[in-house]
């Protein structure tokens, strides 16, 4: 995969661009040190992924993440940051962005999230994560609501029991003997059902219920 770093730091940059550089299949493109650079460097380089820092000079990351989504809806956006606030992380899924990780996140766990953008999944860095379901807990218990697991059929609960650990549709297909694009069918419905759009909430959903350990 094609990464175009982006972060107002220089050093920030050539540290990431070290270790992604050694990691096998990902090859570092291009940089940028805000967000109007950043959108240049990804008309002309067309990368698979931009690694972008939410808060620059001149234009953020999220504003950035936006204007890149909307010219190049193919381009993968991924924020690293310093941020665990729920707000920007809500703004940078917003603005489009596939992933939200940590630069105190390690090289594996940062390598590890841009596979899985790549591979067509949302990638949150695990501290983020624990915080987003403690805070979705809280607000059902406040607003009391009722389960909906009820309307999802066993099938549609096994999988969604598979996703929220994190499983590919690959790897569900071959866990459940189901082709990917049935697996991909039985998805749709349950995003439909749950009313969620996307498998992040999906997986936050059936963590919030006690699917995981049910």
């Amino acid at each position: 995969m094609r990464i175009l770093l982006v972060d107002d730091h220089a050093l920030v940059r050539g540290i990431l661009a070290r270790f992604l550089s050694q990691a096998e299949g990902i090859q570092v493109v291009g940089e940028a040190g805000n967000g109007e650079e950043a959108l240049v460097a990804a008309r002309k380089l067309q990368p698979d992924i931009v690694l972008m820092d939410i808060r620059m000079p001149v234009s953020n990351g999220i504003e950035a993440t936006q204007r890149i989504k909307e010219e190049m809806p193919g381009v993968k956006m991924v924020a690293l940051t310093v941020s665990e606030d729920m707000g920007d992380l809500a703004e940078a899924f917003k603005s489009g962005a596939e992933g939200y990780m940590l630069k105190s996140a390690t090289p594996e766990e940062l390598i590890a999230g841009l596979r899985q953008v790549w591979g067509g999944e949302t990638a949150l860095s695990s501290s983020v994560a624990a915080r987003v379901f403690r805070e979705l807990r809280q607000e059902s218990s406040r607003r009391g609501v009722l389960s909906t697991v009820r309307h999802l059929s066993p099938r549609e609960v096994e999988i969604l029991r598979l996703v929220a650990e994190g499983a590919s549709n690959k790897e569900i297909g071959a866990r459940l003997s189901l082709s990917e694009s049935t697996v991909r069918n039985h998805m749709h419905h349950v995003l439909g059902k749950l009313q969620v759009r996307n498998r992040m909430q999906a997986a936050l959903f059936a963590e919030s219920r006690g699917l995981l350990s049910s």
